[in-house]
């Protein structure tokens, strides 16, 4: 067959398989699959080039800064309040002006000491340490990376490591927690780190939430952190005092926007506080990688995530590639660990294939603890057929 394929361009674009592999592991995996299978599929003589390009990404919570250390920006690194008060080591990511602090590094699920939920202790103080490292460091624009939090504080705690006083009714400073909100009286901005003033701000959030009611931070998230309906209860009251007392004290009323609920409500202080404007975080994470100049003249793109369901089709990682790639005109084939969507469903969003390591291995154990080797099997797959297409397609003429 003549040279007239070549180079075939793979983009592989993938978020984290949750609880198996990060999205760099994803996307090291389904590049050495499918390198493979096209390679061992490719008819005798067959001049065809394979380039792979790999740009791990995020959907702005857990993941967005090793997205972004992948795509070339450094780490900076500080010991700061985990979620409940233990020193942890936290990452975040640093360009030029620019900081990418990650929620999650800092005041994440994950970091709770024995994974013992702490629904009405836990808090955001972490965070706030490590968004003034990220100043101290020079940084005058921070992309707030929000998701996997372990705290419904409606950002309290970020507030307080950055100068705020919150107090109760004797004057006395409130302890660190969503609970504690329930007694305070008032928030003294006084002391606020003055730099913020002046910090530009983005809230990267894939959710658009407001702080309180029904879908607010508490009843909605709130469970899910180990919140019993009587501490989803008290909460909701904490988070209603805590705005009322941020507006007495002369902030933005951020509490009834887009995305103020997010994180447990750190988005009130993110939006409102600092003054903050929130974007759907896998565009963020996307321009941060460039993947539209990185995916440009492409052949393929290749994402995907753990679970490829319903929440997918609502601005997760998936969708937000797909879209991104339609608009150059590159197909899109999803893999992911489980597939709860119909053709029908997958391919209105715009995908050519969806494939799951579920196809292989039925068992879900078996595919949580196996991610790595399937999903290469997954990945060989697609690369053969890819490549016995290419090689029965005659050269186009002239």
């Amino acid at each position: 067959m003549p040279d007239c394929r070549s180079p075939y361009r793979l983009v592989v674009a993938p978020d984290k398989f949750k609880g198996s592999l990060t999205a760099v592991q994803v996307a090291e995996r389904v590049a050495a699959g499918f390198e493979a299978g096209f390679t061992r599929a490719l008819a005798p003589g067959t001049a065809v080039d394979l380039a792979v390009e790999r740009v791990p990404v995020a959907d702005g919570g857990e993941g967005t800064v090793a997205a972004a250390l992948a795509a070339g920006w450094r780490p900076l690194t500080a010991t700061v309040a985990g979620p409940t008060g233990e020193p942890v080591r936290a990452t975040c990511a640093r360009s030029g002006d620019a900081a990418i602090v990650e929620l999650a590094e800092a005041s994440g699920l994950d970091l709770l000491p024995g994974g013992v939920l702490a629904p009405l202790a836990a808090g955001t103080r972490g965070t706030g340490e490590l968004l003034l490292a990220a100043l101290d460091d020079g940084a005058r624009e921070v992309v707030l990376a929000v998701g996997g939090s372990a705290s419904t504080d409606g950002g309290a705690g970020l507030l307080a490591a950055c100068g705020a006083r919150l107090l109760d009714e004797r004057g006395e400073e409130l302890p660190d927690g969503g609970g504690a909100l329930a007694a305070l009286e008032r928030v003294d901005l006084a002391g606020l780190d003055p730099r913020l003033a002046s910090v530009r701000t983005v809230l990267a959030a894939d959710v658009d939430n407001p702080l309180l009611g029904p879908r607010g931070a508490a009843a909605v998230f709130g469970p899910q952190k180990g919140a019993s309906p009587e501490d989803v209860a008290l909460l909701e009251t904490g988070l209603a005092r805590f705005a009322a007392a941020l507006s007495a004290a002369g902030a933005p009323d951020a509490r009834a926007l887009p995305g103020a609920g997010a994180a447990g409500g750190t988005g009130l202080v993110a939006l409102g506080v600092l003054r903050g404007r929130r974007r759907p975080g896998i565009d963020v994470v996307l321009e941060l990688t460039r993947f539209a100049e990185r995916a440009a003249g492409a052949d393929l793109v290749v994402t995907g995530e753990g679970s490829f369901d319903e929440q997918s089709l609502g601005g997760k990682t998936p969708v937000g590639v797909a879209l991104a790639a339609a608009r150059l005109g590159v197909p899109v084939v999803a893999m992911s660990g489980r597939r709860a969507l119909e053709e029908r469903q997958w391919r209105a969003a715009g995908f050519a294939g969806a494939h799951a390591l579920t196809d292989l291995e039925p068992e879900p154990a078996r595919c949580i603890a196996e991610a790595g080797p399937l999903l290469e099997r997954l990945a060989a797959g697609l690369g053969e057929r890819t490549a016995r297409e290419l090689t029965s397609r005659p050269c186009p003429q002239g």
